[in-house]
């Protein structure tokens, strides 16, 4: 069964009208979840005969994914979700005490967290930025950004690739540029971007993605881009029995004489990949790569915003307040809008959910992330849904 846009064949249990929720958690297709009931079938069958057949399937992996962001295979760490590679990154850096570390107001806590907790722990300081020059169209962004590298000693740059809240696309191969000129490194959280927005990670330094969201996976399996011009920056703390070099294996195999404890750590990003892996996730993963890459993500991007721009009139129509960037360099499969005045936002998300619409509501946005099995025929109904639950909420505040 060929994917095809906006047909939800491979979606039969998929409850609501329109899905627009993609940003938060896609639903796994048949094909996700034929190969996910497939691992498990042969692991019931086999036990551990099953293992050897995953490792041929993670290459299969790293290779396809490596393609979908224009990186070699031998550039890509499997890890448990976006925070574990961060988390990586940030306990990892080969950082000197004083670094500074550039982060960015309105970021999800993923990409702040890990950066504070290495700030506590290895004596750095972190400043914020806002994304108002971002934002509002000027350029002056960027401007922000070289003046607070100039000042010095900033050791790293932390930026997502899709700001979750409003949907913005950064010019993050414009921000690795200034960030090299000034001595720094330019990490990347490209969760809301990475299979629907097309993304080059060979202008940065540093990529960690889950594939829950836009990869259309499951949860609890990502992966970290390492450029192999940083891989020398990272020391490996996170280390553990998988991550050292050819041979690891050997002792369960070969027999006596291989168990060596002092064999070094691969300089490569799989240095991660410190212990047993979510096999399952990784093969579920594939199948929804395979799809991605038949499709293509530029495709992808441009179906998506297909939908957004008949949705956005609408949506402004009745009063909401878009915040999807004027400029198309600077969008990506995301519209998030403010509600109009008087109007309850939670409420109005109960409302759309029993009325068939997958809605989120981050940090006070209602918030629409359509993805390759949405169709524009899905926003009359969608926009009808939105009319009812609007006069049954404000029904409701006059009978207060």
């Amino acid at each position: 069964m060929e994917p095809v846009f906006g047909d939800r064949t491979l979606f039969p249990d998929l409850t609501p009208f329109a899905y627009l929720n993609h940003a938060a958690v896609s639903p796994p297709s048949l094909r996700v979840r034929a190969a996910a009931q497939a691992l498990l079938d042969n692991y019931a069958a086999h036990g551990v005969g099953a293992v050897m057949e995953t490792l041929d399937q993670r290459e299969r992996l790293r290779a396809r994914l490596a393609g979908l962001i224009r990186a070699q295979p031998d550039d890509i760490g499997f890890v448990a979700n976006t925070s574990a590679g961060v988390t990586a990154v940030a306990l990892g850096l080969r950082w000197n005490p004083g670094d500074r570390i550039l982060l960015f107001d309105g970021e999800f806590p993923t990409n702040i967290t890990p950066w504070q907790r290495a700030a506590q722990t290895f004596d750095l300081k972190t400043t914020f930025l806002s994304l108002d020059g971002f934002t509002d169209g000027s350029g002056d962004g960027l401007a922000q950004l070289e003046g607070a590298l100039k000042v010095g000693g900033v050791r790293l740059v932390a930026v997502s690739a899709v700001q979750f809240q409003t949907g913005l696309r950064m010019p993050t191969a414009e921000m690795a540029a200034l960030c090299h000129r000034y001595g720094a490194r330019l990490f990347v959280d490209g969760i809301q971007a990475i299979g629907a927005v097309p993304f080059d990670a060979r202008a940065v330094d540093f990529m960690a993605c889950g594939s829950h969201k836009w990869m259309m996976g499951l949860e609890g399996c990502g992966f970290l881009f390492v450029h192999p011009d940083a891989i020398d920056d990272l020391a490996p703390r996170v280390a553990s029995w998988l991550s050292h070099d050819e041979g690891c294996l050997d002792f369960l195999f070969e027999g006596p004489g291989h168990l060596d404890y002092d064999r070094p750590i691969r300089r490569q990003a799989s240095f991660v990949e410190g212990g047993a892996p979510n096999a399952l996730g990784f093969v579920a993963l594939e199948a929804a790569a395979d799809v991605l890459a038949a499709l293509t993500v530029p495709a992808i991007y441009q179906h998506a915003n297909a939908y957004l721009d008949a949705l956005e009139p609408g949506l402004i129509a009745r009063g909401f307040v878009s915040h999807r960037a004027a400029d198309p360099n600077r969008r990506s499969c995301i519209l998030s809008t403010t509600v109009p005045e008087g109007v309850d936002l939670k409420a109005l998300h109960t409302a759309l959910g029993e009325r068939g619409v997958s809605v989120s509501t981050p940090d006070g946005r209602l918030r629409f992330s359509p993805h390759w099995p949405n169709r524009e025929d899905e926003i009359a109904p969608l926009l009808a849904a939105l009319d009812e639950s609007l006069r049954m909420i404000r029904r409701v505040g006059l009978d207060f």
